[in-house]
């Protein structure tokens, strides 16, 4: 299911972000000038990730089986919003690309209204922490773990929402350092703060999973208020007027949702799919999860830099639409294709081959006879990441490229049709019926990722996105 087209013709791009350096407009130059800093951004979240739960292996093996479910459920939660929010960097990149910087900031306030209203409401889902996941049904030890992470977690979400917003102004416009920079300070609080509340370390009480939450509420505050400072500056004040443009605009807002809500509702349920895959597991034993728990997290250090490459080619798309030059994106896109499967093969040979070494920082503290169950169970899992690393891979690029043109509603309807009948229908049929174990899930899952990939490729090989536009026609 296509967008509707809406008038779309060339239009002057003189002193557009991007067009710094013309000459190498859809070069791999341009690529990874753009996409470097948020690939390196995107790659300390991982890190961020990696360490959080790292620290809570050390801590205990109940805290780590907790923390991925009760993350997957505040993501799902918040998804919704975080994707409809986040789609103002594709208004940003197409009004950037027609040079009309009076609509940028315009675009940005839209999110930023979007945000706070939704990160209000999803701070008071926090009182319900506790009756919540004793409904799932989970080991009760792990059930009150979970239900302390998501509580603390919730109140992350308001900084979390409101920097996503602002980011859209930075990363819309190619300015992906100031975003790397931002990130990566807001990781290395996280992880400071990591290691000082799970462990109780100088005046810190030990905390254990509740201060992984607290850390990641602090490191988000941070970030939001390090946006705020800079997009308030008095150059973009000056330049895309970014505080007198803060008034409502009805017209604009309800075409940002109407763009920006199906990316949001493909992120809520493509993740809401995955919370669901995760509880199914969950009810195969506490093994079983800690094992999916781990193998997920090491799949992140592919994965989540890939979604720094998938912005890039996202706002690279959207600034060409805005040009008028779709063929542009055309070239950027197989460039950052190429780019990325050489990069998930390259991971999907040390999944293989190197498991125990990439495993080894999470079981430096646990004897062997303790980590030896969980150890195992991951390197197996590995394989089957390593399977779909290639085709993640092209399900993230050429996703991100027709949802950078518009074409928001096929990948929703695409991507969750998907998701819940090759992957959590077959699981519960599996499970309930047939006595199917970890390995069948995970194949389940597999094949999901591999048709997801091959679909987002043939619709971007159609060609629809490039008659595509989101903005509004220029004023004659």
């Amino acid at each position: 299911m296509s967008e509707p087209e809406l008038p779309h013709e060339p239009v002057a791009t003189s002193g557009v972000a991007l067009a710094d350096d013309p000459e190498h407009a859809g070069s791999l130059r341009e690529l990874l000038r753009i996409a470097v800093p948020l690939m390196i951004s995107s790659g300390s979240v991982s890190v961020m990730h990696l360490a959080n739960r790292m620290f809570l292996t050390w801590h205990s093996l109940d805290a780590v089986a907790a923390v991925l479910p009760a993350g997957i459920l505040h993501w799902t939660i918040i998804s919704l919003i975080f994707g409809t929010v986040q789609y103002a960097n594709t208004f940003v990149a197409q009004y950037e690309g027609a040079g009309r910087r009076d609509r940028v900031a315009t675009a940005v306030w839209q999110g930023i209204y979007l945000a706070a209203g939704g990160g209000v409401l999803v701070n008071l889902i926090a009182l319900y922490a506790g009756p919540l996941f004793n409904a799932i049904g989970h080991e009760p030890a792990i059930a009150k773990l979970e239900a302390e992470y998501f509580g603390t977690l919730c109140f992350s979400s308001l900084p979390m929402l409101l920097t996503v917003a602002m980011t859209c102004f930075f990363s819309g416009r190619g300015k992906t350092r100031v975003v790397m920079v931002v990130n990566v300070v807001g990781v290395t609080v996280n992880v400071l703060s990591d290691y000082l509340l799970i462990f109780g370390k100088g005046p810190f009480p030990e905390m254990g999973i509740r201060g992984a939450g607290i850390s990641t509420v602090l490191a988000q505050t941070v970030e939001c208020v390090m946006l705020g400072w800079l997009f308030f500056q008095a150059k973009p004040r000056a330049e895309y007027g970014t505080l007198k443009n803060r008034a409502f605009d009805r017209e604009l807002f309800a075409r940002f949702v109407k763009f920006g809500f199906p990316q949001g509702l493909h992120f809520f349920l493509d993740v809401a799919s995955f919370a669901v895959f995760m509880q199914l597991i969950g009810k195969l034993g506490k093994t079983q999860l800690a094992a999916t728990n781990l193998a997920f997290n090491l799949n992140t250090l592919a994965f989540i830099p890939m979604l720094g490459l998938g912005t890039a080619v996202s706002t690279l798309v959207g600034h060409r639409i805005g040009e008028g030059r779709p063929e542009l994106a055309v070239r950027t896109t197989w460039t950052a294709f190429k780019l990325s499967a050489a990069y998930m093969l390259t991971f999907a040979a040390i999944y293989v081959l190197l498991p125990e070494l990439i495993l080894r920082p999470y079981f430096a503290d646990s004897s062997e006879a303790d980590s030896a169950p969980v150890r195992d169970q991951v390197i197996e899992l590995l394989r089957f990441v390593a399977v779909y690393s290639f085709f993640d891979a092209m399900g993230i690029v050429f996703g991100f490229a027709i949802r950078g043109a518009g074409d928001t509603r096929f990948a929703l309807v695409f991507s969750c049709v998907s998701a819940w009948t090759l992957m959590v229908l077959p699981t519960v049929i599996s499970l309930k019926w047939f006595g199917g174990g970890l390995n069948a899930c995970w194949w389940f899952c597999t094949i999901y990722i591999i048709v997801l990939g091959c679909g987002f490729l043939s619709r971007f090989l159609a060609g629809h996105w490039k008659s595509m536009r989101v903005i509004e026609a220029a004023p004659k």
